[in-house]
């Protein structure tokens, strides 16, 4: 995803330390989200793994936290845009800590669905662009919005998924407000919104077979979404879901290699 930004929006290689920032914050925040969690949110054999194995997680989040430090001494100068990342990453957990100033979080009724899209979108297209600068400002508030709405509809899913355990830690969103209609209408203004944030990017100069692949993965996301609500497979929420995020940067970097 990092890379998708700075090869279309950026033009330029992709900074080896920001990358391996990336890679070591998030196996940092993955895990301690992870150790935080009391129980399955579903009948998932990985999340009962999870379970037994908190240990692991925690000694992973180290390792990661140590990677990001160490990653971040060689862009420190960045560090006021690098900590907005940090907040926007550490609401999607705080949640989870049983401590009294963090949980009026479950309270906030637009809940973790946002942050952690917000979260996504600034770490991988957003905070790149900060960081670089000279990029043309129309191209990238349309590329980080459409991609802001891309995570957001992929992330519904798993909200959707996770939505009796949210209402029974009294974690709040949109998704455990709305009915099952109101969140096919979230789903597809998400959807629509991101193909119009595509279509625009045309007129700031990207090249349709550009965007096409950008819009690779909000159309097989369309082709699995009911599918997706009735089966809750670790394979299809931890590796098709999930791969559909970075599934365009994928495609574009094997199409510039090849």
């Amino acid at each position: 995803m990092v890379y998708q930004t700075y090869s279309l929006i950026i033009g330029r290689p992709v900074d080896p330390w920001f990358i391996a920032f990336v890679f070591f914050s998030t196996v940092c925040s993955y895990n301690f989200h992870w150790a935080l969690t009391p129980n399955s949110i579903a009948p998932s054999q990985r999340l009962q793994w999870d379970e037994k194995h908190k240990s692991y997680h925690l000694l992973l989040s180290i390792a990661g936290l140590t990677g990001a430090a160490i990653s971040f001494l060689f862009i420190k100068k960045h560090w006021f845009f690098i900590g907005v990342a940090a907040v926007l990453t550490f609401l999607y957990s705080a949640p989870k800590i049983s401590f009294a100033p963090f949980q009026w979080l479950k309270k906030i009724a637009i809940g973790k669905t946002i942050f952690l899209a917000m979260a996504w979108t600034y770490v991988t297209a957003v905070l790149p662009i900060l960081i670089e600068g000279s990029v043309a400002t129309d191209k990238a508030i349309i590329f980080c919005t459409g991609q802001f709405f891309l995570i957001y509809a992929i992330c519904i899913l798993f909200d959707f998924r996770d939505r009796d355990y949210d209402k029974r830690e009294g974690i709040r969103s949109m998704i455990t407000y709305f009915n099952e209609r109101g969140i096919d209408i979230l789903f597809a203004i998400s959807i629509i919104a991101f193909f119009v944030s595509c279509i625009l990017l045309n007129q700031t100069g990207m090249q349709w077979i550009n965007i096409g692949l950008l819009l690779i993965p909000a159309l097989l996301l369309i082709t699995i979404y009911k599918h997706s609500k009735r089966n809750f497979s670790d394979y299809l929420y931890y590796f098709v879901l999930d791969g559909l995020m970075m599934f365009s940067g994928l495609l574009l970097w094997l199409m510039n290699r090849f």
